[in-house]
């Protein structure tokens, strides 16, 4: 029979689990695509062919500056200092080193998912700078990191107000910075759109896997339904000197403490 406790931890897995099950699902159908070579992969070469056919001068610069600042280079840097930052002002790593952590898996994986699927990139003449990009094609790694930075990062920011307003900020801008980083890699001509939803599908999985670990910490400190406990909660807990099992020796609970001695029995000495 299981214990009280992992019957509290695993319906806190619940909403993690199925934000892996729907990226990887979606993953799937896009991977059988690509390798078959038909439904959605039927429109990547007609839509890179279409887009270097409308290219603009400005609207390429645009798009080579975003492309940038969410590579390989500067998007680490960004991450690292936008963490360090966040650490240093609030006095609590454990989110910041979660961003770092979801940042890292999701390159790992999309790694080794270039490595076995092995797709060349785009014909050199649908590229803006053909050859600059010497890795494999699938999944994109530009859409990878971005949607795993707006989904992971928003998610943590989010945890902390549970107000409606800040999801819906959270969705907006997860949804805009995906879209738009996703159009600069298509636009740009390294990747087709099947990479670019595929690395959206594999940040979802990221951010499934991020859910259920914080939702089952939160389990295991007694959350409400596995929710992580706010953080005027934990500040709060802090100062009284509460910890995951109660009051601690520091903070006796007003049972254990004295009360306060009534002058009127106080122990006189001409009783005696």
């Amino acid at each position: 029979m299981p214990s009280r406790e992992t019957a509290r931890r695993v319906p806190a897995l619940l909403p993690g689990l199925l934000l892996v099950i729907l990226g990887a699902s979606g993953f799937a159908v896009l991977l059988d695509a690509v390798l078959e070579r038909d439904d959605l992969a039927g429109l990547d070469q007609p839509a890179l062919e279409w887009l270097a056919d409308h290219r603009t001068g400005w609207l390429t610069t645009v798009f080579t500056t975003i492309t940038t600042v969410f590579g390989p280079y500067v998007l680490p840097v960004i991450v690292a200092v936008g963490c360090g930052i966040w650490g240093w002002r609030t006095h609590r790593w454990r989110d910041p080193v979660m961003l770092v952590g979801a940042m890292v898996f999701s390159t790992i994986v999309s790694t080794v998912v270039k490595a076995l699927v092995a797709r060349p990139r785009p014909a050199g003449d649908l590229q803006t700078v053909p050859g600059v990009e010497s890795s494999f094609s699938f999944p994109s790694g530009h859409t990878i990191g971005a949607a795993t930075l707006v989904l992971v990062g928003g998610y943590l920011l989010w945890r902390e107000a549970r107000t409606r307003s800040a999801f819906v900020e959270w969705t907006v801008v997860s949804v805009v910075v995906v879209l738009v980083v996703a159009a600069s890699r298509l636009y740009l001509g390294y990747h087709f759109i099947t990479d670019v939803l595929a690395g959206v599908c594999l940040a979802v999985v990221t951010l499934g896997v991020v859910v259920g670990i914080d939702r089952w910490r939160g389990a295991s400190v007694g959350a409400t339904h596995g929710e992580e406990i706010t953080l005027a909660a934990r500040e709060e807990d802090a100062r009284l000197g509460y910890g995951a099992a109660g009051p601690t020796a520091a903070s006796p609970t007003p049972s254990a403490r004295q009360a306060p001695q009534d002058p009127r029995t106080a122990d006189d000495p001409s009783d005696r």
